[in-house]
């Protein structure tokens, strides 16, 4: 039996998520039945042109894998930014633990997906919106539906400002050879409120695992939301990441992904205007060596006038790791007065290393201001001469100037714990002790 077969007939013996609800019966059935029919996706459709999922899914993966896991706070401390005060939402084996969780129910909802969908009174949230973004069409999302049960579900109501950081942590732990996991998060932000979240993927054993991860964002008038995911997992690990945000009119949404590790890193990120002067900002820093891959494709699609969106990639590639990047802004007819800019610039630190970049535009409206570019090349030979002529060693020499190119896209972050992290990784990532204040 092959993994797509596994998959199908485990569905039948998954629980059931809705207790007999009608509603969530025939969404699951409709998504199984929707992966059934597609399969995976492979090579010759041209969003999967540059990343062969075919190694990945060659073992025997444990799918029906909810299982209690006792963790220490000691065992997990490290994967979360301890310095900062924030709500919490940790899950061990897809299972809640809620004695490393922070939740609240006061002002807003800071609770589990699986709670939710089992309370009458979350009912018009949870119908309204599960499973409500586009696209539908994509095979994986459609799996991650079929076994929707758990993850994170936020709602944050009119004017309500969440007034600390909420940290998501999936942690894979166990014995088991191979894991399949399927995390699902729901985000609602009611008219002019604020939050701020951060998400993190992480498996703390050396078998392998493969996360299969959907997170829907809706975003209604007036209000902000600031997303950072941080992806640095063992070299053992995979992670297809689905984030659909939908947009309504002045809104704001600014999305960080941050990829540091893990074997193959798959983030599509899909922006929605769905009313005048939406602002999407998206932003990502990656750097990977070995043979790690990191494909991020992304879309932007204004469909109503005087939208903005901001989109800058940066990428250091060492060793023999591949970067994929395809970013597409799509501006409909009426969406005039609209500014659009895009950039990937990418720095490859060996002869092995390869990135394939595809910027595009698709523009049908004639009043617009879009831009888009990218960039390959390699360290500045001259600039690193430069600084190893002033008694700077090669190895400091060179991660000042790959922090530099960085910085643009770190000065993105606006949480300074979240900030300091980052500098961190990236510092050992290059090898060195160097801290900056960025």
């Amino acid at each position: 039996m092959d993994l797509k077969e596994k998959l199908v007939s485990s569905h039948l013996a998954w629980p059931d998520l809705g207790a007999g609800n009608p509603y969530w019966d025939a969404l699951r059935s409709e998504a199984i039945q929707r992966f059934d029919e597609q399969g995976f996706p492979n090579r010759k459709a041209e969003d999967w042109k540059y990343t062969h999922l075919g190694p990945y899914l060659k073992e025997d993966y444990k799918i029906c894998y909810q299982t209690e896991q006792a963790l220490d706070y000691s065992d997990v401390k490290q994967y979360f930014i301890h310095d900062i005060d924030s709500y919490k939402l940790v899950f061990i084996n897809g299972v809640y633990s809620s004695w490393l969780s922070e939740t609240t129910h006061e002002r807003f909802d800071i609770c589990v997906l699986s709670s939710a969908l089992s309370q009458s009174r979350y009912a018009a949230i949870t119908e309204g919106y599960l499973d409500k973004s586009p696209p539908h069409a994509e095979s994986l999302r459609a799996l991650n539906t079929a076994f929707v049960r758990e993850g994170a579900f936020i709602h944050i109501p009119e004017n309500q400002v969440v007034d600390k950081p909420i940290q998501i942590l999936h942690f894979t732990a166990g014995v088991e050879a191979a894991v399949w996991a399927q995390p699902r998060n729901l985000v609602v932000a009611g008219k002019n409120a604020r939050v701020q979240i951060i998400e993190r993927h992480q498996n703390i054993t050396p078998h392998k695992v493969f996360t299969n991860a959907v997170t829907e964002v809706f975003i209604a008038e007036d209000a902000a939301v600031d997303y950072y995911k941080l992806q640095y997992d063992s070299p053992s690990s995979t992670l297809i990441d689905h984030t659909a945000i939908t947009q309504a009119a002045a809104s704001r949404c600014s999305v960080n992904t941050l990829s540091f590790g893990g074997d193959l890193t798959r983030n599509n990120l899909n922006f929605y205007h769905r009313g005048r002067h939406c602002e999407s900002q998206l932003y990502g820093i990656t750097l990977i060596g070995e043979k790690q891959t990191v494909d991020h494709h992304t879309s932007v699609a204004h469909a109503e006038p005087d939208g903005q969106s901001d989109e800058l990639y940066k990428g250091i590639f060492g060793d023999a790791a591949h970067g994929v990047f395809n970013g597409k802004i799509i501006v409909d007819s009426k969406a005039q007065k609209t500014n659009a800019f895009q950039q990937n610039n990418n720095i490859l630190l060996s002869d092995q290393a390869r990135i394939d970049t595809k910027p595009q535009l698709e523009i049908f409206a004639d009043d617009v201001k879009c831009s888009h570019g990218c960039t390959v090349g390699q360290l500045d030979e001259e600039a690193l001469f430069y600084l190893r002529s002033r008694g700077i060693a090669h190895r400091e020499a060179r991660a000042l100037l790959l922090f530099a190119f960085t910085h643009e896209a770190l000065a993105r972050i606006r949480i300074p714990e979240l900030k300091s992290r980052v500098n961190t990784w990236i510092a050992q990532k290059l090898g060195v002790s160097l801290q900056f204040d960025l």
